[in-house]
């Protein structure tokens, strides 16, 4: 079973690999930052994706950014988000696109060898492995308004709230106009803004965003 492994810290890295060939997975890449990942996954294609959230060069949310990046372009591939921490926006769209296996676990909840090694497999089987505590806090946060945006909705929203324009918008996030103004469209849609003359759609959508 040919894993790719994403884990800034060498230790860790060299750790799991040694792991994962310890149970008969092949570790066909080993990467240690965020833009390495994606075509890592894009040229072997791995029975399983084993990433860590936040990598160089900013460590934030890189892995998880390639990850879901990566199972746009491929359908399917399978992914274990293993971390230190609850990315709950990002975390949902992994976990919501219905694509394939997927897991999220986090670190320091992983009490055994043979927990992780199923966890693995069980991805790479197209199943889930979900850690309570991500499950918890995806659950906390469904009561948002915003929570059925996706990430690039949300991108739109928030320089929306910039007071950008559309134009302004595009040159932001290297769009064209028109993508910005359906990803606009969506958004008064799930946020439950119909068309009408008395009200301003954006300034109601502005005002969830900020609100929440």
């Amino acid at each position: 079973m040919r894993v790719v492994l994403a884990e800034d810290l060498a230790l860790l890295r060299d750790g799991l690999t040694r792991l994962l060939e310890a149970f008969d997975f092949q570790v066909v890449a080993a990467v240690d930052n965020g833009p390495a990942l994606l075509p890592a996954l894009l040229e072997h294609r791995p029975d399983v994706a084993v990433v860590d959230v936040r990598l160089p060069p900013t460590f934030t949310d890189e892995g998880l950014q390639a990850a879901i990046e990566a199972r746009q372009k491929v359908p399917g591939l399978p992914v274990l988000v293993l971390s230190q921490h609850v990315e709950p926006l990002y975390a949902r769209e992994l976990l919501t696109d219905r694509a394939g296996g997927v897991g999220y676990l986090l670190k320091d909840r992983v009490a055994n060898v043979a927990q992780f090694v199923d966890a693995v497999r069980r991805v790479a089987g197209g199943g889930t492995a979900m850690d309570p505590e991500v499950v918890s806090q995806l659950l906390a946060r469904r009561s948002s308004p915003l929570s059925g945006l996706t990430v690039r909705e949300r991108e739109v929203l928030s320089l929306m709230a910039e007071g950008r324009s559309n134009g302004a918008i595009a040159a932001k996030l290297f769009v064209g106009e028109k993508a910005v103004s359906k990803h606009i469209s969506s958004i008064f849609t799930k946020l439950d803004l119909p068309p009408s003359d008395d009200d301003h759609r954006r300034v109601l959508a502005v005002l969830t965003y900020l609100n929440a």
